[in-house]
């Protein structure tokens, strides 16, 4: 997905192609519908390609879980280092090395050197490439618009995505027919230099340096994880996602046997299927803003999940091209008002000191139900056949509506995520050194007993809270012998980790923590900072 256009400090009313008044938007989007020609190209020749090389539907089906299976096992720690490092250079090496990539392969295709397994091995090795580039093309987006112009913004990625996705296809089958299996691969390759030029091009604004070393890979990893584990409005949108892509998936893996045993078609028609997706979404895409003014973020899902079962349905009943066209139609529309709404629900709930690692959350669980429903429709196909996969995939998608609906969308959207940085940095005793953990926090309050039952309920978001920005423990204690007086206690790993949970709070959360305070008695309940003593230090 490429990054958008440079951020103002205000907007008017967002139009659906405003962010094309940012010239940077419009470069590395041009660069990248470029670029994303080729790599449907590439999808669609490896497809078929091994359909040619074995019709085993388990191994075709396979070619969907390589290109998955790596996004879901690498994405996060990309998504870690998406928010340590420079992303601008983190994608400058991840697009060269796939370029070189599949400039290799293409000379082994054009050598006949490819099995079976030599063609997933270079998806499996491609696909890491992308999903140490997918977070950090993603965390750029907000940090590039201005808030009001970002769904603009998502939907003209998908827009463009889903442009490159109806030409490329299409093209791949008169290009497979007239210059050869290898030339798809080589001309994603030159196509790839689009997006490397934009990258050249492009100088982004530098944030603010921290004044703290930045976090270790490991430490990312499981900051991020513990964030997404502790936000409602994650965990929502990531059940919703596993649901839907499970059950989603099963027409890309089992498209190129539809097209070459159910419809006896060729190159030429698998690439028209894809291409008719593509159409589908972009006419999707077009029409998100009205829909979801009038069905609301989860309805549109909602929706676009019933559309996917239609289309799962027609491809399950296709003997006819043009049955099949139609299911590729609707599955690229409901596809895209799908997609588009979750990721924004993924992108609003959000701060961006762990955007990378939370939307990396968000890609893994999306890319792992890919991956998983894959394999699932490529075992069930071997063995009931394409039909039964088809609407037995269909009965799925919608069994999960009524069951996910309590799981609501985007309501992170109206929160203020930038930092407050209103808490005054905590005093180390002299020689300590900021490693040392860990770190024991206290917060005492003095609550009068009527309002007992309304403070334990601010406290229990607070305690939310704390756990996303840092706190690996967290609890409540009331004192026994003097009722209204408690202790919230919060551990965290280190000193240092104490200084980043600081930075970490937002506008919103700083809203959660005046409520709490609210309710003491003293106006301002009394915080202790506990270390624990150095390793050895006591010892004979």
């Amino acid at each position: 997905m490429p990054p958008t256009a440079s951020s103002a400090a205000s907007a008017p009313t967002a139009g659906p192609l405003s962010p094309f008044g940012h010239r940077v938007f419009a470069v590395v989007w041009s660069a990248t519908v470029v670029s994303n020609v080729g790599s449907w190209l590439q999808a669609a020749a490896a497809g078929w390609l091994m359909t040619e090389l074995t019709p085993n539907a388990r191994v075709v089906a396979l070619v969907q879980v390589a290109s998955y299976l790596p996004l879901f096992l690498f994405v996060l720690p990309a998504g870690a280092l998406a928010d340590v490092l420079d992303r601008r250079r983190l994608l400058l090496a991840m697009e060269v090395a796939g370029t070189l990539l599949t400039a290799a392969f293409a000379v082994l295709v054009r050598l006949e050197r490819v099995a079976p397994a030599t063609l997933l091995a270079f998806i499996l090795v491609a696909g890491v490439a992308e999903a140490l580039a997918t977070p950090a093309w993603q965390a750029v987006v907000p940090q590039l618009v201005p808030k009001a112009e970002l769904p603009q913004a998502l939907a003209l990625n998908g827009v463009g995505i889903n442009i490159s996705r109806a030409i490329g296809p299409a093209l791949a089958g008169l290009i497979i027919l007239d210059l050869g299996m290898a030339a798809p691969f080589w001309l994603n390759a030159v196509s790839n230099l689009a997006v490397v030029g934009a990258l050249l091009w492009w100088r982004p604004s530098q944030p603010s340096a921290s004044r703290l070393p930045p976090e270790g890979l490991r430490q990312a990893v499981r900051v991020g994880l513990r964030y997404s584990r502790h936000s409602a409005q994650v965990r929502a949108t990531m059940a919703r996602t596993a649901a839907f892509f499970l059950f989603a998936s099963a027409y890309w893996a089992l498209l190129p046997l539809v097209a070459r045993l159910q419809l006896h078609g060729g190159a030429a028609l698998y690439g028209v299927l894809l291409g008719a997706i593509g159409l589908g979404a972009i006419g999707g895409a077009f029409a998100l803003p009205s829909l979801k003014k009038v069905l609301g973020p989860d309805a549109l899902v909602a929706a676009g999940t019933l559309g996917t079962a239609g289309a799962l349905v027609l491809f399950g009943l296709a003997r006819s091209p043009g049955v099949a066209a139609a299911g590729s139609l609707l599955a690229g529309a409901s596809w895209i008002s799908v997609l588009a709404t979750l990721n924004l629900s993924a992108q609003v709930s959000l701060p961006a000191w762990v955007r990378g690692r939370g939307l990396a959350v968000f890609a893994m669980v999306l890319f792992g139900a890919m991956t998983l429903g894959s394999a699932l429709w490529g075992q069930v196909a071997a063995r009931y056949g394409l039909s039964s996969a088809h609407v037995l995939a269909a009965l799925g998608a919608v069994a999960c509506i009524p069951l996910l609906w309590g799981f609501k969308l985007q309501t992170g959207a109206g929160l203020d995520l930038s930092p407050a940085m209103h808490w005054p940095e905590p005093i180390l005793f002299e020689g300590a050194e900021k490693e040392r953990g860990p770190v024991l926090v206290t917060v005492e309050y003095l609550v009068k007993a009527e309002r007992r039952v309304g403070f334990l309920a601010a406290l229990a978001r607070l305690g939310a809270e704390r756990r996303r920005d840092g706190a690996f423990r967290w609890g409540i204690f009331e004192d026994a012998a003097e009722k209204g007086r408690f202790v919230e206690t919060f551990l965290l790993e280190s000193w240092l980790e104490h200084l980043r949970q600081h930075q970490r709070v937002t506008q919103a959360d700083r809203a959660v923590q005046k409520a709490v305070n609210a309710f003491d008695t003293r106006g301002e309940p009394k915080v202790t900072h506990y270390i624990a003593p150095a390793a050895g230090e006591g010892a004979d």
